[in-house]
């Protein structure tokens, strides 16, 4: 499972000309669920973004987590972060997991997220979507299990 995290000033997401979901402050989350990945791993993922710290204290340094900031998650699903591209140039997908394997992970993963007492909005599963955000640093990191 692959969660790339970037710190946003602000996002939204939109599909079929509507916003389906939209934060301020906060993280946006694109995730990657493969092939084999657990609920287990959802849970771990879910607890790390949770207790990140990359949001600037008092002095500039990356120290405090979203919590510690009044931060929001907008989480949307990406397959392509599964995708491979050591061979050839055209991207292949064998690790991504099934659609049907892969939902519900990744709303076990959104579901942990508010457990954990965040504010999530999410886009749509599978959806054609198109996601608008201000980076904030830039600041964005990877984060697998």
């Amino acid at each position: 499972m692959r969660v790339l995290v970037q710190k946003v000033l602000q996002a939204e997401v939109e599909t079929e000309g509507r916003i389906v979901g939209k934060i301020g402050k906060g993280y946006l989350l694109f995730i990657g669920v493969q092939k084999d990945d657990t609920n287990a791993q959802a849970e771990y993922l879910a607890h790390k973004v949770s207790t990140l710290r990359i949001f600037e204290d008092e002095n500039g340094k990356m120290n405090l987590a979203l919590k510690d900031v009044d931060g929001e998650i907008l989480a949307v699903s990406q397959f392509t972060l599964a995708g491979d591209t050591s061979r050839g140039n055209r991207p292949g997908f064998e690790t991504a997991a099934r659609p049907q394997e892969a939902k519900p992970i990744y709303e076990y993963f959104v579901e942990q997220l508010k457990i954990c007492g965040h504010h999530v909005e999410t886009g749509i599963f599978q959806a054609d979507m198109k996601v608008t955000l201000t980076n904030d640093g830039p600041t964005t990191f990877i984060l697998e299990k």
